[in-house]
């Protein structure tokens, strides 16, 4: 009897589609985000305000990954920003080639950002390349400030970490300085922001990163 080892050989097909897919996208100058989070964290309220505060200086477009539903692309596309909606038939994650269909699908225009707010979910989207040349993930601070030794993948192969609702602190037993140590000892390059969606608190920070990295990937084209 053969045993084929079909993961190994799928994620490393997705890798190599993967690298081809970051490649084409910085030639293009474009910088293509791979948001990550729990459900309910505040991905797509993040987003609203981001794209509310750059969307005057880059064009912004958005790929929305959820198992079912419209409703957060019909969020992101009030604010002008261009949204498609990737439905993953099921899957916990977005690969590389349902990332580059759904790229597909937001036409023949030029975007200096792209997000792709992936599938809510802290273990699949961390094991699947998408291409993206940054990966973001956020935590809120009603998850808990223990997330970092559940996970420790995400936490290893994101770029940046957003602590999010930090408003609601006074409420919630959040350590932020032992989530950070534990952050950074898996990873010791991972930035780290500190901001409220509905406050705007820390969202300088942050913005200030994202155009750092918008204009070195446009540097690169």
């Amino acid at each position: 009897m053969k045993i084929i080892e079909l993961k190994e050989t799928v994620t490393a097909s997705n890798d190599r589609d993967a690298q081809v897919l970051r490649q084409e996208l910085t030639q293009k100058g474009t910088l293509l985000i791979n948001l990550m989070a729990s459900p309910g964290a505040g991905k797509t309220t993040l987003l609203e305000r981001t794209i509310r505060d750059l969307k005057e200086r880059y064009a912004i477009a958005v790929m929305e990954a959820d198992v079912d539903s419209d409703v957060d692309a019909r969020r992101v596309e009030k604010l002008g920003a261009k949204a498609v909606q990737a439905h993953t038939g099921g899957m916990c994650h977005m690969d590389a080639g349902m990332t580059r269909t759904a790229l597909e699908e937001l036409g023949e225009d030029h975007f200096d950002l792209v997000f792709l707010e992936n599938v809510g979910n802290l273990i699949c989207p961390a094991e699947f390349d998408t291409g993206a040349q940054k990966r973001v993930m956020l935590l809120s601070v009603p998850e808990g400030d223990d997330k970092p030794l559940k996970y420790p993948l995400m936490f290893s192969v994101s770029d940046v970490l957003i602590l999010t609702k930090t408003d609601v602190a006074p409420y919630f037993d959040f350590d932020f300085e032992a989530c950070k140590q534990r952050a950074r000892k898996l990873n010791p390059n991972i930035a780290i922001f500190e901001v409220s969606s509905k406050t705007g608190a820390g969202f300088d920070a942050w913005e200030s990163w994202l155009e750092n990295a918008i204009q070195d990937t446009a540097a690169k084209n």
